[in-house]
């Protein structure tokens, strides 16, 4: 199992989300679990943080259910940092996949990413 951390500033955590989804779908995964809810702040009811769970499977032999490759985790909100967790089974999406899925995201969101020393 391989860990990916992002964090991002000022990323709408739902635009991230479909992005994500997105993204994964591109290369060849389908969505087994999304949800996607919506906090108000305790400090403040005018801001929100967002919380999306989406996993992944890849097609089984004929007739089986696909296995879960993939789970996402997004916390955040768009006015502070948004968090990306992904939790990828190299076994059922290889490298090759992460890395397009990888630059893809760099692509999009890589001027907001947040680098950590």
């Amino acid at each position: 199992m391989m860990q990916i951390r992002k964090t991002y500033s000022e990323v709408q955590p739902e635009l991230l989300y479909d992005e994500v989804r997105d993204f994964v779908l591109k290369q060849g995964a389908t969505v087994g679990e999304a949800k996607l809810e919506t906090y108000s702040m305790p400090a403040d009811s005018s801001s929100f943080i967002s919380r999306g769970i989406l996993t992944f499977n890849i097609q089984g032999e004929r007739g089986k259910a696909g296995k879960e490759c993939l789970r996402v985790h997004i916390v955040g909100s768009a006015r502070g940092e948004t968090k990306l967790i992904l939790d990828v089974n190299e076994e059922l999406f290889p490298k090759e996949k992460v890395s397009a899925l990888q630059k893809d995201l760099d692509f999009i969101f890589g001027s907001y990413e947040v680098k950590h020393r």
